[in-house]
């Protein structure tokens, strides 16, 4: 493995959507957009099948993803993030959270794990999910901004996603001290199988089938955390 390893403690990181939540929030953000008339019938069948191949990583996630941007493009930044607090506080949490989800935070918390989120939502979500579950800290997708505060519609590579997991992966272990080759991560998602074969302890919730098959086939722990009382497996010492 390569990357950052040493001294330093363990980290376990958590994919947020399908992991940490037991929905696709950017659903929920487009259902959102859809009420308040941002996107019309035709952006909203383009963008649940952008979500469709986003999931299963059969789509060019960059242009998905600054075509999607284009309905923010010209907006202030605050704007953004006021938007989203009142989304993610009336529509996300608690009515969304996975059940098995802060016993396993505590549990890491409890062996003194380093604790952060990793996903490719925006940095105001991710911002308040982090909040919401007591976690140290996040990385995630950035959004261009211009020298007026404003949104450009461009992204700032690399994405939080894929490869790129793994990237802000060890970007935060070494700003942070963080040992990856003693690290975790939770994830549902396929896409995700980079930063999953990144570190020593992969954990699989709920996955789709294509992960599933993977972890059979590895024999990386799947777990169920629509469950309060899923077994939290941490590896000794």
């Amino acid at each position: 493995m390569g990357g950052t390893t040493g001294a330093g403690r363990p980290a376990a990181f958590f994919d947020l959507d399908g992991t940490l939540l037991s929905v696709n929030s950017g659903r929920l953000w487009l259902d959102r957009e859809r009420r308040h008339g941002r996107v019309s019938a035709l952006q909203t069948a383009r963008a649940v099948g952008f979500l469709v191949g986003y999931h299963f990583g059969v789509v060019d996630i960059v242009d998905a993803m600054r075509q999607a941007l284009q309905t923010i493009q010209g907006e202030r930044e605050e704007t953004l993030r006021e938007w989203t607090r009142v989304w993610f506080e009336s529509e996300v949490v608690p009515r969304h959270e996975a059940p098995g989800a802060r016993p396993a935070v505590e549990a890491h918390r409890a062996r003194g794990h380093a604790l952060v989120l990793l996903t490719s939502s925006s940095p105001y979500e991710s911002e308040l999910a982090t909040r919401y579950f007591g976690l140290d800290g996040f990385r995630c997708t950035r959004y261009e901004l211009g020298p007026d505060g404003r949104f450009t519609g461009d992204l700032v590579l690399p994405l939080c996603y894929g490869e790129g997991k793994v990237h802000h992966a060890e970007a935060y272990a070494a700003d942070h001290g963080l040992d990856l080759d003693r690290s975790y991560f939770y994830t549902d998602s396929n896409t995700d199988l980079p930063m999953l074969r990144r570190v020593p302890h992969p954990r699989v919730v709920k996955p789709d089938i294509r992960l599933r098959w993977e972890a059979r086939r590895r024999g990386w722990p799947i777990l169920d955390w629509s469950r309060a009382d899923e077994p939290v497996l941490l590896a000794r010492g």
